[in-house]
């Protein structure tokens, strides 16, 4: 299965109460609940005006068919190669 980045394009993103944030969670999952068990939200990052989530999907096609299904933004969608973090500089 393929790990994806999405980039939600969403004004004031940054700016939504822990309330919304989790109002909006709640209706994410509903709709993933609907939906394939071959999709899988991983987390998300809030920052600005934009939500970076990453999924876990056999295609974009389907974290296509979520955004449209939950009315979530997806404005860019790319597949992740790789991640790393400081332990990838050692050894």
């Amino acid at each position: 299965m393929t790990q994806y980045l999405i980039e939600r394009e969403i004004a004031g993103a940054g700016d939504m109460s822990e309330q919304a944030l989790r109002d909006a969670s709640k209706h994410s999952n509903a709709v993933l609940a609907e939906m394939s068990p071959d999709i899988q939200w991983v987390h998300s990052y809030v920052a600005g005006d934009k939500i970076y989530c990453v999924y876990n999907a056999p295609s974009e096609a389907l974290i296509r068919e979520h955004a449209e299904k939950s009315g979530f933004p997806a404005n860019r969608i790319t597949p992740i190669s790789a991640v790393i973090d400081p332990s990838t500089g050692k050894g």
